[in-house]
C-alpha cells in the first residue's frame, strides 16, 4: 500500500506499485483453506447477507484511513467494514503497542454497536515486521529476504510479524509484496523478493503461511495477509511509480501472474489492486484481470481491496471511477483524504447507492463484494471477538522475536568479494576503526516503511542495535575500536570497516535515475583505503548500486540491503560466528548504461545467484 502522512505536518500525494513471474495459461483450480468451502461458513455467510440492506452491504466495502475519519462513530453510522493507518495514521495517545491496542479496539467497539454487530478489521502496513509501531522488530526488507533462499526463514519471520500484529488488536497486514521487479530504479525494489518469479512465488506462498498459518482460521495469531500489488507494477516502463507496464497478454502471464498463483494456493484471504496500468488501462478498473483472471480461472475466493485511493486514477470523473472499479470486481475500497478531488468515504458511499439504485452497478455485484468480505471474517473468528492475548502484547519486540529477525539479517548477507581472504575478522584483532556515519544510524539500516512512511536517520525506533554497536559487542574487551563518521580519525588500524550506502526512502521518492553509489561514499572508502589497512566495505541498500571504484577500493564488500534493526546479524558474519550464505536476488548491473539498456544487454558487474563464502 503506499502512504500519505495524515498529520499536519505533510500531506503527499502518492500511490503504490508492485509485481509477478512464471505462469502457463490455463484453469487453476483453487487450493485455498477449508474454510474458503466450508459449507458452515457459507451458510452463515448467506444467512447474514440477507439480512443486511443496501446501507449495510456498502458500508462493508469501504475501508478509511483512521485519520481521515471525520468521527469515530463513522464506524457504526455509515457500517463501515475495515479502518486503516496509513502514513503516520499514529494513536493520538502514542506509537507504544498499547496505544496501538486501545486505537483498533476502540474502533471496533463502534462496529459491534451497529443493528448487525458485524466485526470490523484493522488494516497496517506490516512489510517487514509490525514496522510502524515502536519498540517492534524490524526484520530485513524482502530483497534481504530474497537473498536467503530460506522459505521457512521467510514463514518464521511472517509468523512473528503475524503475531506481534495481533498484539496490538490489528488482524490484517498489507504484505507480503510479491512484485517482480525488473528495473532498480524503481523506488520499491526492495519490497520485492527479486527478479525472478519462481523465487518470488516461493517465498510469497511462504510469507503468507506464515501470517496466517495453514489456514486462515479463527486463531487469534492468524492475520490476514494481503499479496501485492496485483499486476506487473514491477515491470513499469522506466521503473515509474504507478506507472505503465507494456507488454503482450503471454509476457504478463509469464513474469507477473505466477507470485499470485502461488499465493492462491498457499491460501491468501486478500488482494491488493496496484495504481499501475497495463498496456494504458488502470489496474483498477481491469475487469479482465481482476474477475476473468485472478477470480474465476485462477478460483481467487478472497476479496479485492484497492490500493490508497487508486481508483481515483482511473478517470476526471469520482462517480464514473466508482462504477468501473466495483464492476472490474474490486470488493472493499480504500479511501483517505481526498488527493486529486474532494471525495472521501460519504462521497463513496453516495455515489455507489446511486448507481445501484440506477442499475449501473448490479447488485448481485454489490452481494459477490460483501459475500467474500464476510466469507474472510467468518473464517478468521472475528465474530466471536475473542480479544486480545495480554501475553502477544507483552512479547512485542521480545529476545525471541529478536532472534529470528538476527537469522534473517545474517542470511541475508551477500558477501560480493573478499581479496586474500580479509574476512572473516578475528574477535581479537588489536585495533579496528569503523567509518561512514550509516555504522551507527538505526534508521539508515531499517530504511524505508519504519515508523514512518519514508523511514529517517537516527534512533528511529527502541530496542535495536546497530552495526556498530553489535561490533563491539563482539570483539575482543582487548580490541580498540575507534568510530570516525568522516574517516578523519583512523588512528593506526589493523583494518577497517566502511558503512555506506542509501538514505531512507520510500515509494515514489526512492525512484532513481542514476543509481552511482554517492560521491562522498565512494571519496571516503578510496580515503581509508589510502591508509594500507585492508578495507571491509558494507553496503546499505535498497537495490544494487553500481560500485565504480569502491570495489576495487575495498578488499572485502558484503551487500547488507536493508537489515533492520538486528545488526548483531552482520557482526556475525563479519567475525566469522556465520560464514556468509546468501545469494543474489537480482542481477548486479555494472553501469546506469547497463541499466537503461536492460538485463539482456551488457555484462553485470555480478550475476544473479551470484554469493560467495568462507
Amino acid at each position: 500500500m503506499s502512504r500519505v502522512n495524515q498529520t499536519t505536518r505533510m500531506k503527499y500525494v502518492f500511490i503504490t506499485c508492485s509485481c509477478a513471474f512464471v505462469f502457463l495459461a490455463g484453469t487453476v483450480t483453487s487450493t485455498l483453506g477449508s474454510g474458503f468451502n466450508d459449507p458452515k461458513i457459507e451458510s452463515q455467510v448467506e444467512t447474514l447477507l440477507g439480512q443486511m440492506t443496501l446501507d449495510e452491504k456498502i458500508g462493508q466495502m469501504v475501508q478509511v484511513d483512521s485519520a481521515a475519519l471525520t468521527n469515530e462513530s463513522d464506524v457504526a453510522t455509515y457500517f463501515l467494514g475495515s479502518v486503516l493507518s496509513g502514513g503516520n495514521s499514529d494513536p493520538a495517545d502514542g506509537n507504544s503497542p498499547q496505544s496501538w491496542l486501545k486505537m483498533a479496539t476502540g474502533f471496533e467497539s463502534f462496529a459491534l454497536q451497529t443493528r448487525l454487530k458485524i466485526p470490523l478489521i484493522y488494516g497496517i502496513d506490516a512489510v517487514h515486521g509490525h514496522n510502524n509501531i515502536d519498540g517492534a522488530v524490524i526484520f530485513p526488507h524482502n530483497i534481504g529476504m530474497g537473498a536467503t533462499r530460506d522459505p521457512k526463514l521467510v514463514e518464521n519471520e511472517e509468523r512473528v510479524t503475524a503475531e506481534e500484529v495481533a498484539g496490538t488488536g490489528i488482524r490484517w497486514a498489507f504484505a507480503p509484496c510479491i512484485a517482480v521487479a525488473r528495473d532498480e530504479r524503481w523506488g520499491r525494489t526492495y519490497e520485492s523478493y527479486g527478479e525472478n518469479p519462481s523465487l518470488v512465488s516461493e517465498l510469497g506462498a511462504a510469507a503468507v503461511r506464515g501470517f496466517q498459518g495453514d489456514q486462515l482460521s479463527g486463531d487469534p495469531t492468524s492475520v490476514l495477509a494481503c499479496a501485492k500489488h496485483f499486476i506487473g507494477d514491477g515491470g513499469t516502463t522506466n521503473g515509474t511509480d504507478q506507472g505503465n507496464t507494456i507488454c503482450d497478454e503471454n509476457t504478463l502471464r509469464k513474469l507477473y501472474l505466477p507470485p499470485y498463483r502461488a499465493a492462491i494456493e498457499a491460501g491468501v484471504g486478500s488482494i491488493m489492486v496496484s495504481y499501475s496500468s497495463w498496456n494504458g488501462q488502470k489496474m483498477s478498473g481491469n475487469k479482465y484481470l481482476l474477475t476473468d483472471v485472478l477470480k474465476n480461472e485462477l478460483g481467487f475466493k478472497g476479496f479485492l481491496v484497492s490500493d490508497w485511493a487508486a481508483i481515483d486514477q482511473i478517470s476526471p470523473n469520482y462517480k464514473h471511477d466508482v462504477e468501473q472499479s466495483i464492476n472490474a470486481g474490486m470488493d472493499m475500497v480504500m479511501i483517505p483524504y481526498g488527493l486529486w478531488r474532494t471525495n472521501n468515504y460519504v462521497e463513496f458511499i453516495t455515489d455507489l447507492k446511486e448507481s445501484v439504485s440506477k442499475g449501473k452497478v448490479p447488485q448481485s455485484r454489490i452481494d459477490d463484494a460483501v459475500r467474500r468480505i464476510l466469507r474472510v471474517k467468518f473464517q478468521m473468528g472475528l465474530f466471536d471477538n475473542p480479544g486480545v492475548d495480554p501475553a502477544l502484547t507483552a512479547a512485542i519486540g521480545s529476545p525471541a522475536h529478536r532472534a529470528v529477525a538476527r537469522q534473517a539479517v545474517r542470511e541475508s548477507l551477500v558477501l560480493l568479494k573478499n581479496h586474500r581472504h580479509t574476512l572473516p575478522l578475528s574477535k581479537n584483532i588489536k585495533h579496528l576503526t569503523v567509518v561512514g556515519a550509516a555504522a551507527d544510524d538505526l534508521g539508515v539500516q531499517c530504511g524505508g516503511w519504519t515508523i514512518d512512511w519514508q523511514g529517517d536517520r537516527g534512533n528511529v525506533t527502541h530496542g535495536g542495535t546497530t552495526i556498530l554497536t553489535a561490533i563491539r559487542q563482539t570483539v575482543s574487551p582487548d580490541t580498540q575500536v575507534t568510530f570516525s563518521p568522516d574517516g578523519s580519525d583512523l588512528g593506526n588500524p589493523d583494518a577497517i570497516i566502511a558503512v555506506v550506502g542509501e538514505p531512507p526512502y520510500a515509494e515514489m521518492f526512492g525512484n532513481r535515475t542514476n543509481l552511482d553509489l554517492s560521491a562522498s561514499d565512494s571519496a571516503l572508502i578510496a580515503h581509508v583505503k589510502s591508509s594500507g589497512a585492508p578495507v571491509v566495505t558494507i553496503l546499505i541498500s535498497g537495490r544494487p548500486l553500481i560500485l565504480h571504484s569502491a570495489l576495487g577500493n575495498s578488499s572485502a564488500l558484503i551487500a547488507a540491503w536493508l537489515p533492520g534493526t538486528e545488526g548483531q546479524g552482520v557482526a556475525d558474519v563479519l567475525f566469522g560466528d556465520y560464514h556468509p550464505t546468501g545469494k543474489l536476488s537480482r542481477t548486479w548491473p555494472s553501469s546506469n548504461e547497463h541499466l537503461a539498456a536492460g538485463d539482456k544487454h551488457g555484462k553485470p558487474s555480478f550475476p544473479f545467484g551470484f554469493g560467495l563464502s568462507y
